[in-house]
């Protein structure tokens, strides 16, 4: 075997997606192969690295260790690879381009939604989505970046979006099994779910209700607003989250907002983008819609 064993780009990509969607049947319908070919390429991949990737179970594929290090590796060299390739074509045309940095759950709950009002508004501008980070866990470079945070970040400006109002929500399969909530203090009684990056999210929520518990309930943390959503859909606890990213679970009943209650944050979302970068005029027609579709928007 190679010191240095290099994969085809095909069984990278075979990999990736058997790894997010844990099925080699789901993989090979997503990449247009037959499952064969799916199952050759996987093997010929741990031959090549002569690592064993996945292990199956009743749940599916289950990635080993080594795999699970493996797929973040490779999702971030795919991810460079499209940016690279767009960036080729962009600079072959006279089409406008702009590279955003993304936040996968505000991604996919609000932005994604409504993004192709953008493309119909200003088709001669391509847009490319990334990872803020890349596999060395160095920042890429990026016209502008979607953030978290409170709105000061050193070299650059910033245009508040969303996510300061944060609801109070549960799934109603737990609030079935639990004695009726009447006020903010029977918060108190539930498990709650915590996002690390609104580490005073609870905190503000009990100052603003005027609460002053003298022992916290259990709490769970998630890392991912994702994540926190689907641990407040199975009934794991209560969850602070930002209107924005569960419009959907509350319109369509998933979730409820516990007796209407909810908090102000100093965080929410911003767009980030270098001062040198302010005047670009493709950044700034994306700054402009991105605005307009923030005050049409729950702040």
């Amino acid at each position: 075997m190679p010191l240095n064993p290099v994969p085809s780009t095909t069984s990278l990509r075979v990999f990736e997606a058997c790894g997010r969607l844990a099925s080699c049947t789901l993989a090979a319908e997503e990449l247009a192969m037959t499952p064969g070919a799916v199952s050759k390429q996987l093997k010929a991949l741990e031959e090549t690295l002569g690592l064993k990737l996945f292990v199956r179970s009743s749940q599916g594929m289950l990635a080993t260790p080594a795999g699970s290090s493996y797929l973040a590796s490779t999702q971030n060299v795919l991810t460079q690879l499209e940016v690279a390739a767009a960036r080729a074509h962009a600079a072959a045309s006279r089409r406008r381009s702009l590279l955003l940095h993304l936040l996968p759950t505000l991604a996919d709950k609000w932005l994604l939604p409504r993004y192709a009002e953008f493309v119909q508004a200003h088709p001669d501008i391509d847009v490319q989505f990334t990872n803020l980070l890349a596999s060395d866990g160095t920042e890429e470079p990026a016209d502008a970046s979607f953030r978290h945070g409170q709105g000061f970040w050193p070299g650059c400006e910033s245009q508040y979006l969303t996510g300061r109002d944060l609801r109070l929500v549960a799934s109603p399969a737990l609030l079935e099994r639990s004695a009726p909530a009447q006020d903010a203090r029977d918060v108190l009684r539930f498990t709650l779910l915590h996002h690390f990056e609104l580490p005073n999210a609870w905190r503000e929520f009990f100052g603003q209700h005027r609460l002053r518990p003298r022992t916290l309930p259990p709490s769970i943390r998630y890392g991912f607003f994702s994540v926190l959503i689907r641990g407040a859909l199975t009934g794991m606890g209560l969850a602070l989250v930002p209107s924005a990213l569960v419009a959907e679970e509350l319109r369509t009943g998933a979730l409820v907002n516990l007796l209407a209650l909810g908090c102000e944050s100093r965080s929410g979302y911003y767009l980030v983008w270098p001062r040198e970068k302010r005047d670009g005029p493709a950044l700034a027609a994306f700054r402009t819609w991105v605005g307009k579709l923030a005050q049409g928007a729950t702040a």
